[in-house]
């Protein structure tokens, strides 16, 4: 939707972000955080524009707004984020306003340079680079303090002033998304620039993965399947399957390596300039001088960020190891349980008994690997790390070693302790099948029906006519707010 304002001269206003506040706000609070918002780049402010929502009779919401830029303002953004875009001699480069029009399909009207998820990303990180100047505190609350050089969102957010900000949906694009995706009757491969297009290139590089490793999983399926129906005396015919599976991983590697790189290039993200890295918006500390830009940013000693690393967090991970091992041996317990109980009652019961412990093992691991995965960020977070490309690597280590730990340490424990190759294969086959399941039930079949239940709740309770098939914008934007954070929602660039 576009709406019309004016600032001086008459401009068309779309809505990328919406930002809701309390509802018991503080006038005071909202009149100081619309003034920094608006406020230029050379005095401290973020040089958005920013409504209030409108209801459709008119009415202005007290506590919910629409925050969107001039074309000129997202322009100079993707500067300031480094953005790389295609040049007109073919090759990528970061783009810099100056040279705007050496860039391929560069116009003043064209407004497709920039891609959904682009604009979406550039305002996200212009208000959490809005930070403290001089003021002490926040206006209208004493108690939620703040010094030079602090986020002014991130404190925000931890006073409960700030109940979230979120992306808002272009209808129109994305109804050429959902036709070009899943509204064709004809199978086809994935639309995989358009979803990158709408949703940025973390989204599209999933997606680009899971298509190709669904393609990739069908000779190892075909040629695995006698292995698994067929019991075979000669354990030679295992060892070829093993090493083709070897061979095979490694070719769907390499293959990956190459097509990735492809998408990264043509997307921009492999030669993003990571030399002058700006500090993440979530990094806080007295506000300095850095030596190298000569422009003011938090500090904060390195020391201090070690200490927290080494004396709290790899304690905390090291727990968290020995707590999934705890789990795996309560595991094969209930694994000889289960094998004792089927060898004393030789009953249909019993036998599928044998899966449960697996079954029951595999669901404890998709939530431990969620569960921790939440401690994980927050314990990131509270490293302070002051780039982004920082923060994410610890993030992922600590990610990984325990996924690692907590997926497979029991097929290793049965492979090479136990050597049990039929407990090996049920494990395996449950493992993996179960997991797959719970992650389509997760990932797909839950959100869908959530999203439908939520859908027909609020046409019931407005009213909304099956021929208008739409919300109202107001209502549209409530009931995205309503919706569950996506982990890249608003990290395309990260």
């Amino acid at each position: 939707i576009a709406l019309t304002a004016s600032t001086g001269s008459e401009f068309t206003f779309t809505p990328l972000v919406v930002l809701e506040l309390a509802k018991d706000t503080h006038k005071d609070t909202k009149e100081w955080l619309i003034q920094r918002i608006t406020d230029k780049k050379n005095v401290g402010g973020a040089q958005l524009y920013i409504k209030p929502l409108e209801m459709d009779d008119g009415l202005k919401t007290h506590n919910m707004y629409i925050i969107g830029a001039s074309w000129r303002r997202l322009l100079l953004g993707a500067e300031a984020v480094c953005l790389v875009k295609e040049y007109q001699d073919g090759s990528m480069r970061a783009f810099t306003y100056l040279n705007k029009e050496q860039y391929k399909e560069f116009t003043d009207d064209n407004e497709d340079f920039l891609t959904m998820a682009e604009c979406q990303y550039i305002i996200k990180r212009e208000l959490e680079n809005l930070r403290a100047i001089d003021e002490t505190m926040i206006p209208g609350y004493a108690q939620a303090k703040l010094y030079p050089g602090k986020s002014i969102f991130r404190r925000l957010q931890t006073s409960g002033i700030l109940i979230q900000y979120f992306p808002l949906h272009n209808r129109g694009e994305l109804k050429k998304l959902t036709l070009n995706w899943y509204g064709r009757i004809k199978p086809a491969f994935l639309p995989i620039d358009s979803i990158q297009h709408y949703f940025g290139d973390s989204i599209g590089l999933y997606f680009a993965f899971l298509e190709y490793l669904t393609v990739a999983l069908f000779p190892i399926a075909l040629i695995g399947m006698p292995y698994y129906l067929f019991t075979w005396e000669d354990y030679d015919k295992y060892v070829l399957f093993a090493s083709f599976n070897l061979i095979w991983s490694t070719i769907v590697l390499e293959f990956w390596k190459r097509g990735c790189a492809k998408l990264s290039y043509k997307w921009g993200t492999l030669v993003k300039k990571r030399k002058f890295e700006e500090p993440r918006p979530g990094f806080h500390g007295k506000l300095g001088i850095n030596p190298a830009t000569g422009r003011k940013e938090p500090t904060y000693p390195t020391y201090k960020r070690q200490l927290r690393i080494y004396f709290v967090s790899v304690p905390f991970v090291c727990l968290c190891l020995y707590f999934s091992l705890h789990v795996m041996m309560i595991y094969f317990r209930m694994e000889n349980w289960a094998l004792a109980f089927h060898q004393e009652e030789q009953t249909s019961i019993s036998a599928f008994m044998l899966y449960g412990p697996s079954i029951l093992y595999a669901v404890v691991i998709e939530i431990m690997n969620r569960i921790y995965r939440y401690v994980a960020e927050y314990l990131t977070s509270w490293e302070n790390h002051r780039l982004e490309s920082s923060h994410q690597n610890h993030l992922v280590l600590k990610v990984l070693v325990f996924n690692f730990t907590n997926c497979f340490s029991s097929l290793f424990y049965i492979a090479f302790v136990l050597q049990d190759m039929k407990l090996l294969r049920q494990s395996l086959a449950t493992l993996l099948i179960a997991s797959q399941i719970l992650n389509q039930v997760v990932e797909s079949f839950l959100p869908y029906c959530l999203q439908k239940r939520r859908n027909r709740k609020v046409k019931q309770k407005f009213q909304v006519s099956r021929v208008e098939k739409e919300l109202p914008f107001v209502q549209q934007v409530k009931l995205e707010g309503e919706m569950d954070t996506y982990l890249v929602s608003l990290n395309q660039n990260d």
